[in-house]
């Protein structure tokens, strides 16, 4: 069937609204620039132009319907201003992700030295990619048990022209790194095993949302890691119910700080640990 733009996004924002999807003309849009591949200027200034071939779009439509994010059906996400590209072998960057970037980054006085910065659980590949375009003389190891999030990841530094300073390992924690660390940084998962979630997140892969029966099992055999290898500064992202349980874990433990940061709306969202 061949419609008019307006009237695609019509019957396009009436179903994505009676999906009770938030903001249904705005998605309805998104989605028809990526189908059309065309920006926002050209939707609204050629409302009359006909579109053939609709039932693909309306395809789109019907995903997004499902609560299948929106991110994974364009394969784009939006994170630290920078766009990459995203499937559901990786988790979906959120934006208080931006804070852990900014966490390591000020505990680095020097951006100029050469370090060996290791990142566990590296998805998408955002946090290794960010960091690298501040610090240009670090190696990075960016690490994933999931080949999917590796394929992902590859993409992305790729993209970035990042092959030469971000070397990607499969494997769990820091089972395949050997090297001195000079500072680990990971985004775990770290949310306890049976929560129920939102429909949205039932798209994503699971290993990188749910952390164990308690939620912060990873999170402490990284702090196991960070203190028996002597790494001089872990950085990691923490769910906001963990703060006391972090504190008690280290309390007989030997180490320089601890330190806690919060996230836009106040919550505890992560820390960082020198030794």
């Amino acid at each position: 069937m061949d419609l008019a733009i307006k009237e695609l996004l019509l019957e396009a924002t009436t179903i994505l609204k009676e999906a009770n999807i938030p903001s249904p003309a705005k998605e309805a849009t998104l989605l028809l620039q990526h189908y059309l591949q065309k920006d926002q200027l050209y939707i609204m200034t050629n409302q009359d132009i006909i579109v053939k071939n609709t039932q693909s779009y309306f395809d789109l439509i019907k995903r997004r319907a499902k609560n299948e994010p929106l991110e994974y059906i364009t394969n784009r996400v939006s994170f630290y201003s920078q766009e990459f590209y995203i499937d559901n072998g990786a988790l979906i960057p959120r934006p208080e992700t931006e804070l852990l970037i900014d966490e390591v980054l000020q505990n680095i006085s020097d951006k100029e030295q050469q370090l060996t910065i290791v990142e566990v659980g590296v998805g998408s590949g955002i946090i290794s990619i960010m960091l690298a375009k501040h610090l240009k003389n670090a190696k990075f190891i960016a690490i994933d048990i999931s080949q999917k999030a590796l394929a992902v990841a590859k993409k992305n530094i790729s993209q970035f022209h990042l092959e030469k300073q971000i070397e990607l390992r499969e494997c769990s924690l820091l089972d395949c790194v050997d090297e001195k660390i000079d500072y680990l940084v990971s985004n775990p998962p770290y949310i306890e095993d049976g929560i129920e979630l939102e429909s949205n997140l039932s798209y994503e892969p699971q290993n990188a949302l749910f952390g164990g029966r308690v939620g912060d099992e990873i999170i402490k055999k990284l702090l196991d890691e960070v203190l028996s290898r002597k790494i001089k500064f872990f950085s990691c992202e923490m769910g906001y119910d963990q703060k006391s349980k972090i504190s008690s874990y280290l309390e007989e433990s030997l180490f320089d700080s601890l330190t806690f940061y919060k996230d836009w709306s106040g919550f505890d969202r992560g820390f960082t640990l020198k030794v």
